[in-house]
């Protein structure tokens, strides 16, 4: 058995990563320490902690670590393991945004412009995120539309140009019509013009266009003339007043009561080319400096586009290892920089400022649905934490129940729970779901601090009037006063209003409804889910497992061989011996145990 006492004696005085786990064995931090034997410790003495890191704490069952040479050694090993297990107590990114990146094959010998989601590390140049899809595409026609690139995925020799060449859109590499170094030309001032190097780009396109006059080729000097005139339209759309940096990224923070926002704007060349934002309600509690250098490291450990410079408001501890950090993976030297004055803090004001207004919006809409449901149901209070549970069984065979959670209008998919149904035999949703609403309760009752946290506010049943009042026979049980809603759906299985326990329906906004639908829609699939994976377990265990001489292996094997348990009992020997690890012996004790069942 563990005993952390003992362990923490045996910390070393050395720089390494610590490794937080629960009792299943599940890592829930993972940390860096200058001094594992400091750090760690730290976690287990009475002092002022975070109720976050108490939280933390009271769920440690036993904890790992792994000694490095340097501090520099534990920063990137702390960011793949958070990367790689996503600790439940770590600043993760868990935004479920998929920016769009630009992406340029710049190892072909004629590269092409891609959109994309999905960053590999194949050597192509990645340009954003862009907050705004529609930028990235509007981006892409306008360099399809002013440059002659091959717009084909693949490029493959051809015995004619296809129809891009014949309306000036492509100069036909696939027929050997432009050489790589006339072509590279293009790309190169792509490149530029996505890195925000637009005065570049427009100088040189001036000094074309006059040459192109001069020789009397005014249809060629045309055509610079109109390309420069987009790009300056362009850069006019991305320029931000007062700014000299060319390539950095601004990031402010915001908290309220409820939640945190991060916001990034990013400037290339003192133009914006793009801004996307990131929520964080778990880390209210954190320093903003903890939240901010823990965003920094995972935000940047795979992003192809690190700055030169990045902008905040807080001086992290840990910057110069940060920047150490930065500059290796970017290859040059990478500055964090909180300013104090001047246009450069006014620009990190910006940032907070926008973050502000995002967080207040987002709120906004949270609040008036909270706001509408008090009115709606009657509330004394808003409804911050509302659950609701489904029961699925088939003819009443392997019943269990899920169980969802919407905290401040939010629908948590962390906090669900699944339940196996003991006391009811027999096809009986109400009774079923009176002992889960039973068996849930107690579990906040015993131990509020526990995976199921506090009582909700109120509890919505998936059903109707019996079902409402199999959930207050049980909260009767724990003389406790929660109210009880059901959600009433129309013929599209949708939600289309909320009933009471004297079957009265509620009418409910249209925004109301859809986040219901959805709510109830998660408790489903949540229930339907469990049920199936209950199922197959009951298959393969009744029909396989008590057979002598076949194990996990072999198990797995002959289900992934024939695909279901009547084909295996189907097979001929011949088919039998096919599968690895079979044999007469084995089979004639599947045939025994079948035919004496």
């Amino acid at each position: 058995m563990f005993n952390i006492e003992e362990e923490l004696k045996k910390l070393p005085n050395k720089p390494g990563v610590y490794i937080m786990k629960n009792k299943n064995d599940e890592i829930i931090y993972v940390g860096k320490a200058i001094s594992l034997k400091k750090r760690v410790r730290q976690y287990f003495r009475k002092n002022n902690k975070t109720k976050r890191i108490e939280n933390m704490v009271s769920l440690i069952d036993h904890f790992e670590y792994i000694v490095v040479d340097n501090e520099a050694e534990a920063l990137i090993l702390e960011c793949n393991l958070i990367k790689k297990n996503r600790p439940k107590f770590n600043v993760l990114l868990k935004d479920d945004k998929t920016y769009p990146y630009i992406k340029i094959d710049v190892k072909s010998d004629y590269p092409t412009i891609i959109y994309t989601r999905r960053i590999t590390n194949d050597g192509s140049k990645y340009f954003g995120p862009y907050a705004n899809p529609g930028s990235a595409k509007e981006m892409i026609d306008f360099i399809k539309q002013k440059y002659k690139i091959r717009q084909c995925r693949h490029l493959k020799p051809r015995t004619r140009p296809c129809l891009n060449y014949h309306i000036k859109r492509c100069l036909a590499p696939c027929m050997g019509y432009v050489s790589k170094e006339e072509y590279r030309k293009q790309i190169d001032e792509i490149i530029d013009l996505l890195d925000g190097k637009t005065d570049k780009i427009l100088h040189e396109l001036q000094n074309q266009m006059e040459i192109a006059s001069k020789n009397l080729e005014f249809e060629k000097a045309a055509e610079l003339r109109d390309r420069k005139q987009s790009i300056e339209r362009v850069s006019e759309k991305q320029k931000v007043s007062n700014i000299t940096e060319n390539n950095i990224d601004v990031i402010g923070l915001y908290k309220s009561e409820l939640d945190v926002c991060i916001e990034i704007f990013f400037v290339r060349g003192s133009k914006m080319i793009g801004r996307e934002h990131y929520f964080f309600p778990e880390l209210r509690d954190m320093e903003n400096g903890e939240i901010l250098s823990g965003f920094i490291k995972q935000y940047y450990l795979d992003n192809p586009n690190i700055p030169n410079k990045i902008m905040l408001r807080e001086e992290l501890e840990d910057k110069n290892l940060i920047e150490e950090w930065l500059s290796h993976l970017l290859g040059k030297k990478v500055e964090l920089k909180s300013p104090k004055k001047g246009e450069k803090l006014r620009f990190v004001e910006m940032a907070e400022n926008n973050a502000k207004v995002t967080l207040e919006n987002k709120e906004k809409d949270k609040s008036e649905i909270l706001l509408e449901l008090k009115n709606v149901l009657k509330l004394d209070k808003l409804p911050r934490k509302i659950e609701t549970y489904d029961i699925s069984n088939i003819s009443g065979t392997n019943m269990v129940a899920g169980m969802c959670v919407m905290q401040d209008g939010n629908i948590k998919k962390n906090l669900s729970r699944r339940f196996k149904i003991k006391t009811v035999f027999g096809q009986d949703d109400p009774r079923c779901m009176e002992e889960v609403i039973t068996r849930r309760l107690k579990h906040s009752i015993d131990n509020p601090k526990g995976g199921f946290g506090t009582l909700p506010d109120v509890i919505f049943a998936d059903g109707g009037i019996t079902q409402i009042r199999a959930t207050k026979k049980a909260i009767a049980k724990y003389n406790l006063n929660i109210p009880v809603f059901g959600m009433v759906k129309n013929d599209k299985h949708q939600t289309r209003a909320l009933m009471d326990e004297n079957r009265n329906e509620l009418n409910i906004s249209e925004n109301l409804k859809n986040l219901i639908t959805r709510f109830q829609d998660t408790v489903h699939d949540t229930a339907i889910t469990y049920h199936r994976k209950v199922r197959e377990q009951t298959i393969t265990k009744s029909e396989l497992d008590d057979i002598p001489g076949i194990g996990e292996v072999k198990k797995k094997a002959l289900l992934k061989h024939f695909g279901s348990v009547a084909k295996i009992k189907n097979a001929s020997r011949e088919e039998l011996l096919k599968v690895n690890g079979i044999n007469d012996k084995i089979i004639n004790q599947m045939w025994n145990f079948w035919n004496n069942k």
